[in-house]
């Protein structure tokens, strides 16, 4: 029989959240369980339990049984039940870099109210682990890590090194087997328990050929047995087997991302199934980290509410993280919760911007109008107002014309109605509101009464004006007509300070205009012929089929872009998988190109192209395809904007396809041999082919996981790859390809393909049988609401460029495409001069440059500004911050400070390591 200690058991349960039942469904059995687990803890006093690394399963606990708050607390202080020190267990992709850093930072602060969290940054089940996770992990103080999926075929041990993107390094047990290694251990009679330590012994060994062994007592949504702390093995808590075994010598070293199938299903399909999912927890992360916050700290008056709402939607947003829920492999009703979840966060985030809002257009008077620059430099880029006809100039603090381009004008009779009464028309005016709009004037004559409304009225008004004169109009019948002031919509080009505002006072358009013609961009946007877009810095052909012919200023240039392929998925929403003899689809029927606008700033093409689509990949027979086609119309709005090198594509169709997929194509300038993908905190480099391709299959000794591996990825911010890079929305699922794979038309001939999945529409959460994947990864539960039928629309930005990554400024072109800047109408009733008006009421201060340095978070913390920086960039850099501070120290990702900073003249200056993270608190 084997010592006693030779084997140590933890008992454990893995806890989805939400995944085939949604989250208060499966609450109901969780409570069951630790009701169990508590009482049988109290019974013996040997007893252990680790609750999965996830403070949200004890906290969801807590509010159905708030009455043993101390018995939790008891036994995390007495060391035996181990929590945190994650809030939820979060798909490492699927998130941004700063939701993982709050996920630690709110688990940690709830478990150290319990008594304490758990030092092991555990990971027992998500697809796949970021490259920036041990550098995460160190900065919260956790120097451990335990997990399962992604290690590669190269580990032999059950302990490696893993050394993130900026080079820290967290030792790291790999659990073989899985999480639940040990699940059958005590079942069955017990006379043979001696039989079954002997055989997992036996099979851990060739792991861990020394030292105790980690048997994982448990499994999904279930509690291990009572009586097992008599049988032999010690009973311990993750950590205390971790502290038992010591640290181990000599470890071998992995680099980077952990996304190998050699061991376990990594299930790629996630990253795009249910992709609206992706792109609303990506709008509500913008909202909530680059907007609500910063701008909330900078310039909020009522910081109180803001902090509270924020924090409402932080925990929102950081449940719905979780490696089930933001994935989309869960059940229709599941999906629909974790959407508005995600959802709520997004619009409690945008009414604290509505509050800063308000506050910035308060202090501005009618008719101005406030820009604010989300970013921390200094920024020159388009905004769209509405102007009336007669004040449709823009002039800039100093008085200086602003360039602007006229798009559209808005409809000026907004509603005609004949009333007997003219009284009733006092029921539809809310004090000076009155279809959405603001009453200016009115005037009775004729049998005619004409109000005149504008979208943001200056001058006086009273309401008891208005009453007394529909009194005095006398009996009708009346033609009541509401008109619209002349109103025409402007983009204007706008240069904003980093992190501040400009103030914009609308003048008279008699007073001239900017001469934007005499500049080469704009000439070249005028003068470019027909299905052409040109700004000087990038120019833009439409070929015959649709597709887009990139030319660079440096001479690089991409034909090709934009092939629209369409095929089937007979997989589910963990793994795509192709049917037999898949057909694939990207030749449109036919083309039509129309000019939506044209001129110095802003430039737009519309590109439609009619294709016909089987409904379906499937029938009732498995892998036969459907014969009937459906019509579908694919959109694309190609716009350049003045300064910027890249193009704006945003594609629209109508989802009316069942089983199938769809891939957006661009044969690369160049040939290419690796990408490029930005996404948490790092630009992480990855080849052609999936990694461990042949040992995820092969490798029994390692487990082989039996998921056919395919070489595609997610990215966040950007991916690149031979000379073309595509600016991204939300997180997408990319490969790099071989042109004409697909069975469709060569862009390039001999040169990749990049192709980006905009659409993945499946019918299962799992199949038994899904042709990529050897065994189930849930229940076979159908999901109709997984096809995502209905209107879809995605949004990108393409351009070339000739040399590196890194050299095309690619992290920073990132951050200017996905933060607007913000524009907001001012609201102050007085007016004032142009020298005085909107004076600086904030009373922080902040820019930030530097060589490939990103801003990650902007914030408030215990009365400190508090700014994450990540140097995005292969080689080491330097941040440099001004501001109007004399104090800087930086902290860990938790917020303790750990090392002052110099200062001088209100300027700091950090060294930092390729793709370092660094958190700078400042004060006055």
């Amino acid at each position: 029989m084997n010592a006693p200690h030779e084997i140590v058991v933890v008992p454990h349960t893995h806890w989805d959240r939400e995944w085939y039942l949604p989250f208060q469904r499966f609450r109901m059995g969780l409570v069951r369980m630790l009701d169990e687990v508590l009482d049988i803890m109290a019974a013996d006093p040997l007893y252990r339990f680790t609750v999965d690394g996830q403070l949200a399963a004890v906290e969801d606990y807590l509010e159905i049984r708030p009455e043993r708050r101390d018995d939790v607390r008891r036994f995390v202080e007495e060391g035996r039940l181990a929590v945190g020190p994650w809030m939820i267990l979060a798909d490492e992709f699927l998130c941004s870099g700063e939701t993982l850093i709050r996920n630690l930072e709110y688990g940690m602060r709830g478990a150290a109210a319990l008594g304490g969290a758990m030092r092991v940054g555990y990971l027992p089940d998500q697809f796949g682990h970021c490259a920036q996770m041990p550098q995460i992990l160190s900065l919260a103080g956790l120097r451990r890590a335990c997990l399962w999926r992604g290690v590669p075929a190269s580990v032999r041990r059950d302990a490696f090194a893993w050394t993130g993107a900026d080079g820290s390094t967290v030792e790291t047990r790999y659990l073989p087997g899985g999480y639940g290694n040990a699940v059958a251990l005590f079942s069955g009679p017990g006379e043979g328990l001696p039989d079954r330590l002997s055989a997992f012994a036996a099979s851990m060994r060739p792991w861990r050929p020394d030292g105790p062994l980690l048997a994982m007592y448990g499994a999904d949504h279930s509690a291990p047995a009572a009586e097992i702390t008599g049988h032999g093995p010690r009973v311990a808590t993750l950590e205390e087997f971790l502290d038992l075994a010591g640290a181990p010598s000599d470890l071998p070293e992995v680099r980077g991302e952990l996304r190998s199938h050699a061991r376990a299903n990594i299930l790629p399909g996630v990253v795009s199934a249910r992709v609206p999912i992706k792109q609303a927890m990506a709008r509500a992360e913008r909202v909530l980290i680059r907007y609500a916050e910063p701008l909330s700290t900078l310039w909020s008056a009522d910081r109180t509410a803001s902090a509270r709402l924020l924090d409402l939607a932080w925990r929102r947003l950081i449940a719905c993280s979780g490696h089930d829920s933001v994935t989309g492999c869960g059940a229709d009703a599941t999906a629909q919760q974790v959407a508005a979840r995600i959802a709520e966060a997004e619009q409690i985030g945008q009414a604290v911007v509505d509050l800063v809002s308000a506050t910035l257009a308060a202090e501005s008077p009618r008719g101005a109008l406030v820009v604010v620059n989300p970013s921390p430099f200094e920024r020159t880029a388009l905004v769209l107002a509405d102007l009336p006809e007669h004040r449709s100039r823009l002039t800039d603090s100093a008085g200086d014309a602003v360039p602007i381009q006229r798009l559209e004008h808005a409809p000026t009779l907004l509603d005609e109605t004949v009333m007997d009464d003219l009284s009733q028309l006092l029921g539809r005016v809310h004090e000076r509101e009155l279809f959405g709009h603001e009453i200016v004037s009115w005037e009775a004559a004729g049998g005619i009464f004409t109000i005149t409304v504008s979208r943001h009225a200056s001058g006086d008004y009273a309401y008891e004006d208005l009453r007394r004169a529909i009194v005095e109009a006398g009996p009708g019948p009346w033609t009541v007509q509401t008109l619209a002031e002349p109103v025409v919509t402007v983009a204007a080009q706008v240069t904003v300070p980093p992190l501040g505002r400009s103030v914009l006072t609308a003048e008279p358009a008699s007073w001239g205009s900017v001469p934007l013609t005499r500049t080469p961009e704009a000439a070249a946007a005028l003068a470019a012929p027909e299905n052409t877009l040109d700004n000087g810095l990038l120019r833009v052909t439409v070929a015959d089929d649709g597709t887009l012919s990139l030319y660079g200023r440096d001479g690089t240039e991409a034909h090709g872009v934009g092939r629209i392929a369409h095929g089937g998925d007979v997989g589910d929403t963990y793994n795509y998988a192709p049917p037999p003899g898949d057909r694939v689809i990207d030749r449109p029927a036919y083309v039509k190109v129309e000019e939506i606008c044209r001129g110095p700033l802003v430039s737009v093409l519309e590109v439609s192209r009619s294709y016909e689509w089987p409904v379906g990949a499937l029938s009732a027979e498995w892998g036969a395809s459907r014969d009937e086609n459906v019509n579908t119309v694919v959109t694309t709005r190609v716009e350049l904007r003045a300064g910027e090198p890249f193009a704006r594509c945003a594609i629209d169709l109508d989802v009316r396809c069942r089983d199938h997929r769809i891939r957006w194509h661009a044969p690369l300038p160049r040939p290419a041999a690796e990408s490029f993908a930005e996404g948490q905190f790092a630009v992480v480099r990855r080849g052609l082919t999936p990694v461990d391709g042949a040992a995820a299959r092969a490798d029994d000794e390692a487990g082989g996981s039996g998921e056919r591996p395919i070489p595609t990825f997610p990215a966040e911010g950007f991916v690149a790859a031979g000379g073309l890079a595509v600016l991204l929305d939300h997180v997408t699922e990319y490969e790099v390809l071989p042109a004409g794979r697909e069975g469709g038309t060569d862009g390039a001939p001999g040169r990749a393909e990049l192709a980006l999945t905009l659409m993945r529409s499946v019918g299962y959460l799992s199949r038994n049988r899904n042709p990529y994947r050897d065994e189930p990864a849930g229940p076979e539960l159908a999901t109709p609401a997984a096809q995502c039928q209905g209107p879809f629309s995605v949004r990108f930005a393409v351009l070339p460029y000739a040399s590196g990554w890194a050299e095309a400024d690619l992290p920073r072109l990132a951050e200017e495409y996905r933060h607007d800047l913000l524009a907001v109408p001012g609201s102050g009733n007085a007016p004032k001069p142009v020298a005085t008006a909107a004076p600086e009421r904030r009373n922080r201060e902040i820019a930030v440059s530097g060589e490939g340095v990103v801003m990650a978070a902007l914030r408030e913390r215990d009365g400190l500004l508090e700014v994450r920086l990540v140097a995005e960039h292969p080689t080491a850099t330097e941040a440099v911050i001004r501001g109007d501070f004399t104090v800087a120290r930086l902290a860990d990702a938790l917020g303790s400070p750990t090392a002052p900073l110099a200062v001088s003249a209100g300027v700091v200056r950090l060294p930092l390591r390729p793709f370092e993270i660094v958190t700078v608190h400042l004060s006055a």
